[in-house]
């Protein structure tokens, strides 16, 4: 019996989803097959590389290249026509549809149509982008033999798709079929939901009908309603080119950029169109019209060719998973499903939707036994009405059959049942489903939770993973967390990082040197931070030839651009390796831990002597790499782990601020300015609940030295950060205010300061009060160092000291400017002498070691140090012409101007008020609007007064009067003084030059000479004048107000921020002032140059505004600080709640739920009403029947017999259903009464499909009339070894069945089993299949399986145990093309011992040692083998050995051990622990279990 065309497998009715066995030719790779790990927020990878010009070029040329047509290329004429009466050849085209050469004479003429010979390959010409009224996807015309790889390439390079995280398959009736409503939205919506969420491809038969028409309407539904950023959804239509109506429109040789398609369904006949939804269509060639199903064998193959590919993310690679999601079908459907399970694809099948899918679920949850033959025939009359009468018994039959084995693999089998069951989603069953499928399959130790894991964090859904993996039936390490945390991390998925933090997963222990590495390593390009690591690595020195190579990222490249962010003040966070050195994360831990809610206080790790000294802490580390990549959501979990949270949040802020300078992009742009504000937000509230607890400490954590974060203080970082809203909090004031007060108690009045200043025997009064008792009791110098090393005091001083300054400056200016200097200009002399030492001081001054050029580009970069340099210059150049008899009076000049420059300086002084800082803000941001309407005005003032002068003025020649005719009086003119002569009114030559030679007039206008009149013409001027007037008075004085009523405005909301944040500055350069004022000052240079130069003596930092606490004092403040961060995160999520929005969501969303409840409880009461209603209805009609067989009874005059009484159906329970089946499921797992792998369809290693026997149909006693098997026998190379084919009798009459016959012993362990024509009959029933198949003999094949254990010991030799049973070690051999391991036993050769392949891991010189072990060993079953090779006439059965080894001292086990080897480098050999889910063979999994039983051990 010849397999069937697997074309026949699929019609118009239905499209196919199977998976035949994988071939090699399936398998081609093409060159550059790249994996993607693009983000599943964007379907599409971004294809910046190439314009669209340059993209549609490689297409053109790559493809006809690699991907081919089919054409007919003789025309046989068809005894059919066509449609429209035409003739037409046998391949359905007509002879105008056919090239030129095949109509031509042929050397083929006469001979019948064959596809294989008629039909050849050519270069596509049907490939670009297809347009549906405006919707654009792409399209590809391909031939059915073109490679999976190839497709495969073409959609993930040229097509830019992103490799998929799970490939949903949709498959069932191609015809138009109806849905209820709700089960359609719930299907719609589900099915997107999951490929939307996951990443997923679908792939439909791509038509506008049946399900593909559905999986089309449900994208369309999610386009419209979704965002765009939320992606799109990938849907691939495979269909067959000769089926497509209109796809003439699609044939462009060198490409269709776009193509028109035009959807008719009217016309199209028994052809169809394009689904308009679908995102990419591959339309598969075999060079004929007209004929369904030519797609589905390429299709099978792509989908499995994909699903073998492998997706790497974060360093974790999965292999593509597949689900097949069936809706209605008919019999192509069903034989999809049934190659779907025999290949391990997990099927959803959508209960409700009609025709096969209702069929399995009916009896989805029946034992196998209850599945009969009646049953399916009785399921197919009611949901198969139109087709019913046409089927056969042998298509019941076979669809009997292959139903037994859909259901017999329940694990790959998921029926959705709408409002049933506690389902709702359709995307959460699909997810179920391939876990329960996942959870089956045989792994060994943990990968199987791995490989679900795996998925479910591809797949991005948290909620299957908290519902189905974290479930106490597993309990998680959190190392073995550590990978999908890294997955997690890389591809952004924040939910699943808190999941793990929430199962155990400490940071601390997470984030090693190489983790981090690879997080950086794994950033995105596009990624500004990206972009700036290269340009990091692109200044970097070459490395020698002779040095080691290393990655290209390294950590000290981080700490190099992370410092550029942060700024210069902080110290690299990751240190320079040095030669050999090998930076590590997990250094040893100081003593003290201090521990909140699972996480350490003390991440301070110690270096080793003669290392670099940096912090190391996991949370800050992981928190920088989610900023930098500006992820929200994943920076948030990070940050509410942080311990030093404030720093943390003011850093943030920080180097987002910084990034948001080079962003290009708006959107970008404005999201990093969004969080650098939250994060500013968040530092403030928790400052704001640490201040609240205890001032002081709250204090205490602004200049606390952070050796995290750069051996920095949280108030240098939000003065960097220009933080305005953390520094003008009230704490933080408060701070700046002590600190400005020094000593003194902040409730001095500021008269009582000046008193004392001016009369300082007051200090020994109780006039003044200071906060330390000592000085507050004391009299001494103490009190006096004390108040006038005060800021305050020091910074009024220099007010008088500077006021004095200025008196003096301009008394010598007016009053006593003497050719030789007076004494009074030398003391201003000395004076500027003095102030020009502080300003070096200031230069020079470098408590934090940041090096002169960074201290002079800190200097230079304020505008008053740069106004102090001005005025000072300035004076030198003024003093330098003073000095010069000749040159005295431009020096006076110079110094007059220079006057002025120091008398602005008085703005920075009074910038410390509060009532006049916030002022001179103002004035600072109005100086920013003069200039910009100083331009405006220029305009019009340059352009009226050259007007006005060349009207008015002939050639005048002198430029000092050309520039006031020009400039000088159109200004004036704004003020209200009108030029002279303008109008001819006051004319009068008596004030004019008339030739311009009186420097001290201007020239004469145009005038007559002899009437002494104006010439020029005055409406003219008159006109300009008004015009100049109305736009310079009216509109642009009026901008300017309003200017500066908008700048006022603006600024008047922050000003207050403003001044707050710019009075530090100021606290802060009198803080670390001397306290003399000019001149002074220059004894306290002096005495500085002696500390510093002469005696060494190293500065000591400002201990008030950066101070490094001991290690326990900085615990303990760390630990409060986090107390209160969870304080303020618990009040922030209570302020979330409260909000009026906030609470309309709840409200909504619990509305809702009770919405969905009371649905689904109508929706069970309806389904538990139909069910009774359906018993009651069976119970009625078998009633009918017994009083219908009573009445005839009575009519014959007799009382009948009781065998024809037909017994009462059944009483179903509507309820517990659920329990039944499960307890239904358990019986069954016990063990099939009939062999099942012997009577698979297909048989193992051929393409000879068995007849199928239902399990009620298996005992050769049970009539099986319409049996009719076919005939197979492998033709093996051993001849020798075997029996004859046994085709004819003749050869197998020389046999001697149930005894032994030669070498060969027949004689079965079952007893004596029939024969039957020469044959003889398998013991256990009918497999479908005559001849011996594959096997040796007819008869039974007997083998040897010996069972080698050991018990397992951990390193100290103490046997392991679980559940308290010990665990054994099963020797267990693998073959490179089996996907299971196997017990080393088989077939033996005639007249040997042991099996062949037990040999091939065995020395030779051990076979006779392992032969006494056998002899020694203990039998554990003897009897028939269910396996996929059993025929009718042929089976294996088998003796299983165990052999022990309790000791590991054992001479044997040592023997035996030094003795494996594989001989065939393809094999492998193993000791493995025996466990449930070993991946063995079934048959060998049963053995094993009867061995750990033999032993009391566990399985």
């Amino acid at each position: 019996m010849e397999p069937p065309d697997p074309r026949k497998a699929g019609s118009k009715q239905e499209e196919g989803f199977g998976v035949p066995p994988r071939r090699a030719a399936d398998l081609g790779t093409v060159p550059s097959l790249r994996r993607s790990n693009s983000s599943l927020c964007k379907v599409r990878r971004p294809q910046n590389l190439f314009s669209s010009s340059e993209k549609q070029e490689n297409l053109s040329s790559w493809i006809p290249e690699n991907i081919k047509k089919k054409e007919c290329m003789y025309f046989v004429e068809s005894a059919k026509l066509s449609d429209a009466g035409k003739v037409v050849c046998e391949c359905g085209y007509t002879r105008q549809q056919h090239l030129e050469e095949a109509t031509r004479p042929h050397t083929l003429q006469g001979k019948e149509w064959d596809p294989k010979k008629h039909v050849q390959e050519m270069p596509t010409d049907a490939f670009g982008d297809i347009v549906f009224t405006g919707l654009g996807q792409k399209y590809v015309r391909l031939s059915q033999d073109t490679p999976p790889s190839v497709i495969y390439h073409l959609m993930t390079q040229y097509w830019g798709l992103d490799v998929p995280n799970l490939l949903i398959s949709v498959t069932g009736g191609a015809k138009d079929f109806n849905m209820k409503p709700r089960l359609k939205s719930v299907f719609r919506r589900g099915l997107v939901k999951v490929a939307q969420t996951t990443g997923a491809w679908i792939i439909t038969g791509g038509s506008h009908t049946g399900v593909m028409k559905q999986v089309g309407e449900a994208v369309r539904d999610f386009t419209l309603s979704s965002s765009h950023n939320e992606g799109e959804v990938v849907t691939v239509g495979v269909a067959t080119w000769g089926t497509v109506h209109n796809r003439e429109d699609l044939i462009h040789p060198s490409g269709g950029f776009p193509a028109e398609y035009v959807m008719d369904e009217e016309g199209q006949g028994h052809l169809t169109c394009l689904d308009n939804n679908h995102s990419h269509f591959i339309l598969v060639d075999d060079g004929t019209h007209g004929r369904y199903g030519v797609e589905i064998p390429l299709r099978t193959r792509l989908e499995k060719f994909i699903s073998e590919q492998t997706k790497e993310r974060g360093g974790v690679a999965i292999k593509i998973p597949i689900v097949c999601v069936v809706l209605e079908g008919g019999p192509g459907t069903l034989h999809t499903i049934y190659n779907a399970i025999t290949n391990g694809t997990p099927c959803v099948v959508v209960e409700g939707s009609g025709r096969v899918a209702d069929v399995i679920a009916q009896v989805a949850s029946l034992p196998i036994s209850e599945i009969t033959i009646s049953r399916i025939q009785q399921s197919l009359s009611v949901f198969f009405q139109e087709m019913f009468e046409t089927l056969t018994e042998g298509r019941v039959v076979e669809w009997t059959k292959k139903i037994q084995d859909i259901v017999r693999r329940r694990q790959l089998l998921t029926i959705f049942r709408e409002g049933k069951d506690g389902q709702q989603d359709v995307d959460v069953a699909i997810l179920q489903a391939l876990l329960k499928a996942s959870r089956s399959h045989d792994h060994f130790g943990h990968e199987n939770w791995d490989h679900q894991l795996k998925l479910a964090v591809a797949w991005n859904r948290v909620d299957i993973a908290r519902s189905e993996i974290f479930t106490d039936e597993r309990q998680w390490k959190p190392s073995e967390l550590h990978p999908m945390m890294t997955a997690a991390l890389v591809s952004n998925k924040p939910e699943f990082v808190k999941l793990f933090l929430e199962n155990g997963v400490r940071l601390k222990e997470f984030v090693t040197w190489d983790t981090l590495l690879y997080l950086y390593q794994s950033l995105d390009p596009s990624c500004l931070f990206h972009s700036k690591l290269q340009k990091a690595l692109a200044e970097e020195p070459e490395r020698p030839v002779c040095a080691p190579p290393a990655p290209r990222v390294q950590m000290h490249h981080v700490a190099q651009v992370l410092r550029e962010l942060l700024g210069d003040f902080t110290q690299p966070l990751y240190p320079r390796p040095r030669t050999g050195d090998r930076p590590r994360l997990l250094l040893p831990m100081p003593n003290i831990k201090l521990n909140v809610q699972g996480v350490s206080l003390r991440s301070l790790y110690k270096r080793s002597p003669g290392h670099v000294a940096f912090t190391m802490d996991p949370v800050r580390d992981l928190l920088i790499w989610a900023i930098i990549q500006n992820r929200r959501e994943l920076a948030e979990i990070i940050w509410a782990q942080s311990q030093d949270c404030i720093a943390a949040a003011l850093a943030c802020s920080k180097i987002l601020k910084e990034l948001s300078k080079e962003e290009e992009d708006t959107d970008s742009l404005e999201e990093m300015l969004a969080l650098a504000d939250e994060y500013e937000h968040r530092a403030i509230g928790v400052f704001t609940e640490c201040h609240r607890k205890d001032e002081d400490r709250a204090q205490k954590l602004l200049t606390r030295v952070s050796e995290a974060w750069g051996k920095t203080t949280c108030l240098q970082l939000a003065l960097e950060a220009k933080d305005m809203k953390f520094v003008s909090h009230g704490g933080v004031q408060a701070f700046l205010t002590k600190v400005w007060w020094g000593q003194l108690c902040v409730d001095n009045g500021l008269w009582r300061v000046i008193l004392c200043m001016l009369a300082f025997p007051l200090l020994y009064t109780s006039l003044i009060s200071f906060r330390e008792r000592r000085l507050q009791t004391g009299r001494g110098l103490l009190r006096v160092r004390a108040f006038f090393n005060a800021p305050v005091v020091i910074f009024h001083l220099n007010i008088l000291s500077y006021f004095a300054f200025l008196c003096l400056f301009a008394y010598v200016l007016m009053v006593d400017f003497q050719p030789t200097p007076s004494w009074c200009e030398y003391l201003i002399y000395f004076w500027l002498f003095s102030l020009v030492c502080e300003e070096l001081r200031q230069l020079f001054y470098d408590p934090d070691e940041f090096g002169l050029m960074k201290m002079a580009l800190l200097y230079f970069s304020d505008f008053w140090n740069k106004l102090d340099i001005g005025a000072i210059l300035l004076f030198i150049a003024g003093l330098t012409c003073r000095l010069i008899p000749a040159l005295l009076y431009p020096g006076r000049i110079i110094l007059s101007l220079d006057f002025i420059m120091f008398c602005l300086r008085l703005m920075h002084i009074f910038t410390i008020s509060k009532t006049l800082g916030p002022k001179i803000i103002i004035v600072k941001r109005m100086m920013k609007d003069v200039f910009f309407f100083l331009f405006l005005l220029a305009v019009w003032v340059v352009s009226f007064g050259v007007a006005k002068q060349a009207i008015l003025i002939h050639n005048e020649s002198r430029v000092d009067w050309i520039f006031r005719g020009v400039v000088y009086q159109s200004y004036l003119t704004i003020f209200g003084q009108m030029p002279a002569y303008i109008d001819g009114v006051n004319f009068s030559l008596d004030h004019c030059s008339p030739n311009g030679t009186d420097p001290y007039k201007p020239k004469c206008p145009e005038s007559d000479a002899v009437r002494h009149e104006p010439a020029f013409p005055e409406w003219l001027t008159v006109i300009l004048l008004c015009l100049y007037l109305l736009f310079t008075n009216i509109l642009l004085l009026n901008l300017l107000i309003a200017m500066f009523n908008y700048t006022f405005q603006q600024v008047q909301e922050h000003t207050d921020q403003i001044w707050k944040f710019q009075r530090h500055d100021l606290i802060e350069e009198y803080h670390g002032r001397p306290p003399a004022p000019p001149p002074f000052i220059l004894l306290s240079h002096l005495h500085l140059f002696i500390k510093r130069a002469v005696l060494k003596i190293p500065a000591r930092r400002r201990k008030q505004l950066k101070s490094k606490l001991e290690k326990n004092e900085e615990a303990a403040l760390l630990s409060w600080e986090m107390y209160l961060k969870e304080s303020y995160l618990q009040s922030q999520q209570h302020q979330q709640k409260q909000r009026p929005e906030q609470k309309i969501q709840d409200i909504g969303n619990k509305i809702s739920t009770v919405v969905d409840l009371l649905e689904m409880e109508s929706l069970k009461r309806s389904g538990s009403t139909g069910q009774r209603l359906a018993s009651l209805e069976e119970q009625v009609a078998q009633m009918s029947r017994a009083l219908h067989w009573v009445v005839k009874a009575l009519r014959d005059s007799g009382f009948g017999s009781e065998e024809g009484v037909p017994a009462p159906a059944p009483q179903k329970a509507s309820e517990g259903q659920d329990l039944e089946l499960d307890g239904r499921q358990k019986e069954e797992g016990v063990g099939d009464p009939h062999h099942v792998s012997a009577r698979h369809l297909l048989y193992p290693s051929s393409h000879v499909t068995r007849f199928p026997v239902p399990n009620e149909k298996v005992p050769w006693e049970t009539e099986f009339l319409i049996y009719d098997p076919p005939f197979y026998t492998d033709d093996r190379k051993d001849k020798g070894l075997v029996d004859p084919v046994g085709n004819t009798l003749e050869p197998l009459s020389r046999i001697s069945y149930n005894a032994v016959d030669g070498p060969t012993d027949r004689r079965s362990f079952h007893g004596v089993y029939a024969v039957q024509d020469g044959l003889p009959l398998n013991p256990m029933g009918r497999t479908g299949l005559r001849g011996r198949g594959a096997l040796g003999c007819f008869g039974p094949n007997h083998t040897l399986q010996p069972v080698i254990t050991r018990w397992r010991r951990n390193q100290d030799g103490a046997i392991c145990r679980k559940s308290i049973k010990k665990m054994l070690e099963v020797l267990v051999v693998k073959h490179s093309l089996s996907e299971h391991w196997a017990l080393p036993g088989g077939s033996r050769d005639p007249g040997e011992i042991l099996p062949r392949k037990l040999k091939q891991v065995l020395r030779r010189e051990f076979w006779s040692s392992f032969q006494n072990l056998l002899t020694q060993g203990t039998e554990v079953y003897k009897g028939y083998v269910d396996d996929p090779r059993n025929t009718d006439n042929a089976w294996i059965e088998t003796v299983a050995i165990s052999i022990h080894f309790s000791d590991q001292s054992d001479m044997d086990l040592k023997r035996l051990n030094s003795h494996l080897h594989a001989c065939d480098p393809g094999t492998a050999v193993r000791w493995q622990v025996v466990d449930k889910r070993i991946p063995l063979y079934a048959n060998h999994k049963a053995i094993l279990q009867k061995v750990a039983a033999l032993y009391g051990a566990f399985y």
